[in-house]
């Protein structure tokens, strides 16, 4: 069961990306020039995604993928471009319009606004969640692994914000812009901690892989969970 501090953290994200947001994520992630910030924001989010995709089979014919967080739709064509039948949900609907408007007409991919832990979408043989759980505490994100492990019969890789003397510098300094120009706060996780509670929850599990993208003004830990 959800808790609702997972719901509220969720409804901030869905408030910001659609009313906020969609115009400045609509450009960065597309081939537009960017300032040098974004840039740099854009050449670590291509290189964790490209990461991500690495570790999951070359050839996807006949399995079920969930893009948990899937944002303007990137690793969703990805994976269906490798034969995979790919649900690709975001909470904001904004975003999934810009995927849905890019995606290549010919790759059948289920695209759908709503919560990634909905039960209704059914079994996957691999679950991603790209920078999806970087606003959520440790303790949740360990909560939303647990709920995507009931349904997943092979690997869910998924990154975190790690807490490192860097990013929380950015995050002090992002403070002091205009609140209205802010994202949802990025919660950075200690990634010791983080593996005991993943251990603790899913003993059944194993941790497996594991690379952390560290690109000027982004940084993220991915993590694969082997569930089978």
């Amino acid at each position: 069961m959800t808790t609702a501090t997972y719901h509220r953290y969720r409804g901030a994200l869905e408030t910001y990306f659609d009313r906020t947001a969609a115009k400045a994520w609509e450009q960065l992630t597309s081939d537009a020039p960017v300032s040098g910030i974004r840039a740099t924001v854009r050449a670590g989010r291509t290189d964790m995604r490209d990461t991500l995709l690495s570790w999951l089979p070359a050839d996807m014919t006949g399995l079920r993928l969930l893009d948990a967080g899937c944002g303007t739709g990137a690793l969703a064509v990805a994976a269906a471009e490798r034969g995979a039948q790919v649900v690709a949900i975001d909470v904001a609907g904004s975003l999934v319009k810009i995927a849905r408007d890019r995606a290549p007409a010919t790759l059948a991919i289920d695209w759908r606004v709503g919560d990634m832990l909905d039960p209704a979408l059914g079994q996957f043989d691999h679950v991603v969640a790209m920078d999806s759980l970087i606003h959520y505490p440790a303790f949740e994100i360990v909560s939303v692994l647990e709920r995507l492990a009931e349904r997943t019969r092979g690997s869910i890789v998924f990154t975190f914000a790690p807490q490192t003397p860097l990013l929380m510098a950015m995050l002090g300094i992002g403070r002091l812009f205009p609140r209205s120009d802010r994202s949802p706060a990025i919660l950075p996780v200690r990634d010791r901690l983080l593996r005991t509670l993943i251990r603790t929850a899913l003993p059944s599990a194993e941790i497996g892989r594991d690379r952390r993208v560290s690109a000027s003004f982004y940084t993220s830990h991915a993590i694969e969970v082997v569930t089978r």
